[in-house]
């Protein structure tokens, strides 16, 4: 391609051909569109001919009800779900509103949109990258890719040797040095052919994925199907069989469909729905408590269930901050630096973990870490900011932890010529004016190990030159490198100044070696005691980071992340198993647990391959990169203070203070919802059954029907009406994070939810159905027997709601006013309940009595025995449990 560039009359074509350079945004349909996807559910349609059979019924308030449940849930799915297209929305704001190209021969500014192929593209410090370059000029270079590759440090662009007569508009016919569109070009200078625009660009395809459908459903929504449907079908089913054996026995087509529809009102729980909002809308209170906020409601249960946390490093797990934190002496005497923001508050320790006064051992490689070094950092808003290189900001915060003062040194020792550092000289120098020696230059090194040890001959031990011992200095870096840390040496000297006043290279020779720094990003002081809370809670954690595989796996195992050698992977062996199709990624990563040199495409076939391997996945991100995999994991998990907009619109979940401990919090809450919707689930199925259960008995035996449409009608309003969102709002029981989470593949109704429901629906339709029978051969009237069976099924549900609070504990245990709520709601439920009688045109529409206190004291002690049942229940299986517990302590003491 000649150095004119394309002429206006070829990129006119081109961009005719190839379309604007614009990132896509996707076809988001109409609100209108969205809010009535949310109604394609079987519990929807289960609640939509419950708010028919209400009209036909007369009973025009509880359609209202029915239907503005599901109005107010169509609108909050729909404004969740509408608002998800802002993520693909937000990479726009990283697109370059210009370009400076070369075109006819002439430099000349464009709109970036009409960049094409085959463009030459000048590059400047400030501006970002507008299309994907492969670059032909590299001045000075530095382009910061965090966005795309997640590494907050900026990438140089060294140019590769380009073979003489190849095309430039070939990029694949020389070794290519790229730049990335919305890479923001820190310093220097380059130019670049345009070999990619739009949506072909790196950034370009993460737009085309976040832009689509996500790939994961919440569980609670899969889990939340299947119920629906079971209950429509059981509900169809009773119904069935009650219509047919009431015509088979002579009653009216009216009458029958009548209690019909009457019982399918009551078996369908309407306000299902509402307590689950009220659950996760509670879990996602609290979570805000712990910084975890919540985006799209599912996700409060999803975060709880899931099964593996798919993390990255940087900023999550670390502090995002390189730094000192280790220091080695030539005569082995190792130093560690505290990490934090507060760097007047570090001490410098030793290997005792006492801190070194004055840093007085330290004090000569941190004066030689200083000179060299054109970093900035200052007290600025009440906290320490750096600026320039991040190794450079990194040293001057050692040295201040060192009790060194930058400015004062700089003023005794004045500055009379510099060696800026260069890849590839690997060092970098500084020679300063000695105040006491007017003859004399000081000279200071800092740079790679090798290099810096070559430049020396001596090496200071207790303050005294000594000779050099290069193979113990050697060993030294080994060691330091295995431990993932990033090392730099230093040495000082002295020589007689020269009359010219010109220093440089030649004059770095017998130098005297003061020792070792290593830097590295932090571990986050919580994040062992997280990794360990989350084993416990049966999560397991990979981490996904683009270093080599030996500093990842010395990060993980500071993390506190356990593996073995073989659960370390590299990009390469992913991107061979993808190769080799979906079953060989899958098996990669059925076993694999740190992910290192992962290139960004690889992040989500990572996640998707753990959700097929039976995974609910959770995966933490902050960068454009990682919007792919927020975006289509079962939960995605934005970090808020460094992440970027497109991460965050694209995640379920913002964590505010970019603290992975906090994600633990988010488990606990998120099981916490999750126990109270089954709570609720129990509750209600329980409840329905037991209807279905009383009528099923009567009918066939001749009884009389138990209760009127009106009356199933007042007690589903009564019983379920409000206890439901006050077991919605019971508390954490503590042990959550103990638990191992529940199987991706375990439905809501598990044995435990079986059985549960099975025995209070036993007792209660039942008893209800004897206690029914009873009455009526003991001389009471239809209308007497249906007051005090109506009453019974109050109190059987009132005592079934507070058995409900505990799936493992004793009510009795948890205290009465634990959840005052609930209680309140029990005593309100009594009072309006008994109330009705005293009411005219109530009780003559439910056809309800006053009780005398004898006959209300008899019914609550009969109905209070579901709740002996259930507590019954519960405590043989927490002794079942303790034995089956102490048996396995002692096989494996056995076996140990």
């Amino acid at each position: 391609m000649p150095e004119a560039g394309l002429s206006s009359a070829e990129a006119r074509l081109r961009l005719e051909r190839l379309g604007p350079n614009l990132i896509p945004e996707g076809r988001k349909p109409s609100f209108l569109r969205t809010f009535l996807a949310q109604f394609k559910s079987p519990l929807i349609y289960i609640l939509l001919v419950a708010a028919g059979i209400s009209l036909a019924l007369g009973d025009v308030e509880d359609m209202i009800f029915i239907l503005a449940v599901l109005v107010l849930n169509g609108l909050v799915g729909g404004v969740q779900e509408h608002s998800a297209g802002r993520a693909a929305a937000a990479l726009r704001s990283l697109e370059q509103p210009h370009a400076m190209v070369i075109r006819d021969g002439r430099q000349q500014e464009i709109d970036a949109g009409d960049l094409v192929p085959g463009d030459l593209v000048l590059l400047e410090a400030g501006n970002r990258v507008p299309a994907d370059l492969d670059l032909v000029e590299a001045t000075d270079l530095l382009c910061d890719e965090s966005l795309l590759t997640g590494e907050s440090a900026p990438v140089r662009k060294r140019l590769a040797i380009v073979e003489p007569g190849a095309s430039m508009a070939k990029p694949g016919s020389r070794p290519r040095l790229s730049a990335f569109a919305g890479a923001l070009v820190t310093r220097g200078r380059g130019k670049g052919v345009v070999t990619a625009t739009g949506a072909t660009t790196e950034i370009g395809r993460i737009a085309v994925q976040i832009g689509r459908a996500s790939l994961s459903r919440p569980p609670l929504m899969i889990r939340l199907d299947r119920f629906s449907r079971l209950i429509g079908i059981a509900v169809c089913v009773a119904v069935a069989v009650i219509a047919v054996i009431g015509l088979m026995r002579g009653s009216t087509l009216n009458d029958m469909f009548m209690m019909a529809v009457g019982l399918a009102v009551s078996a369908i729980p309407e306000g299902l729905p509402v307590a689950i909002s009220v659950a996760l809308a509670i879990g996602m209170s609290r979570m805000a408590r712990h910084n975890v906020i919540v985006r799209r409601l599912p996700a409060v249960e999803t975060l709880g269930s899931c099964t593996m946390i798919a993390t990255d490093k940087t900023g999550t797990l670390t502090l995002n901050q390189l730094t000192v934190t280790d220091i080695r002496l030539p005569d082995g005497t190792g130093l560690v630096l505290q990490a934090g923001a507060d760097l007047n508050a570090c001490a410098i320790l030793d290997d005792s973990g006492d801190a070194v006064a004055g840093a007085e051992q330290a004090e000569p490689l941190l004066r030689a870490a200083l000179f060299p070094n054109e970093a900035r950092l200052e007290w600025q808003a009440g906290e320490w900011q750096g600026s320039g290189d991040t190794v450079d900001v990194a040293l001057l915060a050692a040295a201040r932890k060192g009790g060194l003062d930058h400015s004062a040194l700089h003023q005794d020792l004045s500055l009379l010529s510099r060696i800026p550092y260069e890849p590839d000289l690997k060092y970098a120098a500084s020679f300063h004016r000695d105040p006491e020696q007017a003859q004399c230059v000081r000279l200071f090194v800092k740079g790679a190990p090798e290099t810096v040890i070559a430049m020396a001959d001596r090496m200071q031990v207790g303050g005294v030159p000594v000779a050099m011992d290069r193979q113990v200095l050697s060993a030294q870096v080994d060691a330091m490198a295995a431990e993932g840390l990033r090392v730099l040496a230093f040495a000082e000297g002295r020589l007689a100044a020269e009359k010219t006043g010109t220093y440089g290279p030649h004059h770095l020779v017998d130098l005297v070696f003061l020792g070792l720094a290593g830097m590295q990003d932090p571990i986050r002081a919580e994040v062992p005691a997280a990794i360990k809370a989350c084993h416990a809670a049966g999560v397991e954690v990979a981490m996904v980071t683009g270093d080599d595989p030996r500093t990842a796996a010395a990060i993980a195992r500071r993390a506190g992340l356990a593996f073995t050698p073989d659960q370390v992977v590299t990009g390469e062996d992913v991107g061979r198993a993808q190769e080799a199709g979906e079953a060989a990624l899958d098996t990669l990563t059925g076993q694999a647990r740190i992910y290192a040199r992962v290139v960004p495409a690889q992040k989500l076939a990572i996640v998707l391959s753990l959700a097929r391997n039976g995974h609910f996945v959770a995966v933490t991100g902050d960068g454009v990169n990682d919007a792919p995999a927020l975006k289509h994991a079962h939960v995605g998990i934005a970090m808020g203070l460094k992440g970027t907009d497109v991460a965050k619109e694209s995640a379920d979940i913002i964590i505010t203070d970019d603290n992975f401990a906090s994600i633990i919090s988010g488990i606990r809450e998120g099981r916490v919802a999750y126990a109270n919707i089954r709570k609720v689930i129990q509750m209600l199925a329980a409840t329905g059954a037991a209807e279905m259960v009383l009528f099923l008995l009567a009918i066939p035996l001749g009884l009389p029907m138990p209760l009127l449409a009106v009356q199933l009608l007042w007690l589903n309003l009564v019983t379920n009406g409000i206890q439901d969102v006050a077991l919605a709002s019971e508390k954490a029981e503590g042990d959550e994070l103990s638990r191992p989470p529940r199987r991706p593949d375990e439905p809501i109704f598990d044995p435990l939810m079986i059985r549960r429901v099975l025995e209070a629906t036993l007792v209660m339709g039942l008893g209800g159905f004897a206690f029914y029978a009873y009455l009526l051969t003991h001389g009471y009237s239809e209308v007497e027997a249906r007051n005090l069976l109506l009453l019974l099924l109050v109190f059987f549900e009132n005592f079934q709601t507070f058995a409900c609070r505990s799936e493992r504990r004793s009510v009795f245990s948890m205290g009465l006013f634990s959840n005052p709520l609930l209680l309140s709601v029990v005593v309100a439920a009594q009072v309006l309940h008994l109330s009705a009688a005293y009411i005219p045109w109530l009780r003559d529409t439910l056809e309800v009595q006053p009780v005398t206190l004898a006959q209300w004291f008899t019914v609550m002690l009969i109905g209070s025995s579901v709740l002996i049942v259930l507590e019954v229940d519960k405590f043989i299986s927490r002794r079942l449990g303790a034995r089956r517990l102490a048996q396995d302590q002692a096989l494996a003491a056995e076996c140990v």
